[in-house]
């Protein structure tokens, strides 16, 4: 299938490792140019080994998503390298886990900068050349916890959910300017992130990663924890010509863990 996706301009947030990689290299694969960015100055070479890999011309550029002066300077630098930003990936890490006593005013604030103040913030930056090309695509990396709340994750839990909110309301605002606003809903998958879950967990309960690991693959109606690249894919399709009437949705890749009907 076709995705119609070469020569578009894709930029993926947080795109140095986990899930962000795995965007860029499958819009990368589908003839998208991309631009990545993340906090380290490793990004550059992750964005060479990018283009190297799919033949497609890459940029990369070292920035903190949850400060909006950087959001804003990368924003300027993608548009003045490759003149347009078609697509946007928000992405960020996950704030720490822990029970809702266990995190200071600070941290809840640290969590708003960094998981929906970026949003924002980027969605800001981009919003008004895909209005004025009259088309565009927002996808939003958040969780499957806006569903169906993760015990010990109260930061993510609440202010994912936020950026569910944000993004239901800005599709419909959008809508006739062609542009399409979706979230991703990424389920237990292989990342450092979950690797990091892993051990917090075990921590807690005085058991073993590997004891963590086995316990959400018997929640996993297929047995097992997502790849990156299964996620992936999905992004790569709602970014496409294919998926311009899908739009407001909130679509998990989580192996059937969710148990709710919608």
């Amino acid at each position: 299938m076709d995705l119609g996706l070469k020569g578009r301009v894709a930029f993926v947030a947080a795109a140095s490792r986990g899930l962000g990689r795995a965007i860029a290299e499958a819009l990368a694969a589908e003839g998208a140019r991309v631009a990545v960015c993340a906090r380290g100055a490793g990004i550059t070479e992750v964005a060479a080994e990018i283009g190297r890999s799919h033949g497609v011309e890459t940029f990369g550029v070292v920035a903190d998503v949850s400060v909006p002066a950087d959001v804003e300077r990368a924003v300027r630098a993608v548009t003045a390298h490759f003149g347009s930003i078609d697509i946007l990936v928000t992405n960020a890490g996950g704030p720490p886990p822990g029970p809702f006593e266990s995190h200071t005013a600070d941290a809840w604030r640290r969590a708003v900068e960094l998981n929906l103040d970026s949003v924002v913030n980027l969605t800001r930056a981009v919003l008004p050349g895909m209005k004025e090309r009259r088309w565009g695509r927002i996808l939003n990396v958040t969780s499957i916890a806006v569903k169906q709340p993760v015990d010990g994750l109260i930061l993510s839990n609440s202010v994912r959910a936020a950026v569910t909110g944000f993004a239901r309301t800005l599709a419909n605002e959008v809508a006739p300017f062609g542009i399409t606003v979706n979230n991703l809903l990424p389920g237990y998958t292989r990342t450092e992130r979950l690797e990091q879950l892993a051990g917090a967990n075990a921590k807690a309960k005085g058991t073993t990663p590997e004891a963590a690991f086995a316990a959400w693959e018997q929640q996993i109606p297929m047995g097992r924890v997502g790849e990156p690249h299964e996620f992936a894919a999905l992004a790569a399709f709602l970014a496409s010509e294919r998926a311009s009437y899908i739009t407001a949705q909130s679509v998990a890749v989580d192996g059937g863990w969710i148990r709710s009907l919608v």
